[in-house]
């Protein structure tokens, strides 16, 4: 029985195209430490240092890890000053990222629906950013962290998105059945990979990212409102 939800944040939960939104936070913060690195060095020193994140498969490292592991040697600054500086972005200057999204409201009804039956609420974002600014872009969506029982940020997780790895992490640290789970999200490659371990899924198409050109005409999906009608279908577990 299905008993688990869990939900993207970028281009799902948050209405906004991701590339985009990646792009004006690598400006931002950029910017923000511009009185230490040219911006570009620091851009392509960012950039490199989150591939390498991404792409570790160390169950001993941390994301958080994995990026300052790769991200230091590249800049060779000490991480103590680079965190007073990051730790400030990110309660300061991060939040001008969202002045321009606009909520959708199937999303916290959507969310609020899935609560009053009964469900367990996973946030699965990508973890390659910190807690701060995963609960930071929660609010741009109208919603509080506290709807999930669990959060991935980049401090607690050992894999990133595409890697199945990521997921079954997820089931272990939850002690969760894949095949009481859905994932609903709006990247083919980055959520619906899923499925290859059990998981139900739902594809959110407004915001839909689909690299590989894969063939989507068997997966249950739709705009928003189609998201709700579909959570509305499932049963009260309560």
């Amino acid at each position: 029985m299905i008993d688990t939800v869990m939900f993207d944040l970028d281009g799902t939960l948050l209405p906004v195209d991701t590339d985009k939104m990646i792009m004006d936070y690598f400006k931002a913060i950029s910017k923000k430490i511009s009185a230490h690195f040219e911006p570009s060095f620091f851009q392509n020193a960012l950039f490199t240092a989150s591939m390498d994140m991404i792409n570790n498969l160390d169950p001993d490292k941390t994301n958080e890890e994995a990026f300052f592991d790769s991200f230091l040697k590249i800049v060779k600054y000490p991480k103590e000053k680079l965190m007073t500086i990051f730790n400030d972005f990110y309660e300061n200057d991060y939040k001008n990222l969202g002045l321009g999204v606009c909520k959708n409201e199937y999303v916290k009804m959507s969310v609020e629906l899935l609560k009053e039956k009964g469900y367990d609420i996973v946030l699965a974002t990508n973890p390659i950013f910190p807690d701060i600014a995963i609960k930071e872009r929660l609010r741009w969506a109208g919603l509080d962290h506290t709807y999930f029982s669990f959060i991935t940020s980049y401090e607690i997780m050992h894999y990133c998105k595409p890697y199945i790895e990521y997921y079954k992490e997820i089931v272990y640290k939850l002690n969760k059945d894949p095949q009481n789970c859905i994932m609903i999200g709006n990247d083919v490659d980055e959520d619906i990979v899923s499925s290859s371990i059990g998981f139900k899924t739902f594809l959110v198409d407004e915001f839909m990212i689909n690299r590989s050109s894969k063939d989507i005409s068997t997966i249950d999906r739709g705009n928003y409102k189609d998201m709700y009608a579909y959570i509305k279908r499932l049963p009260v577990i309560r």
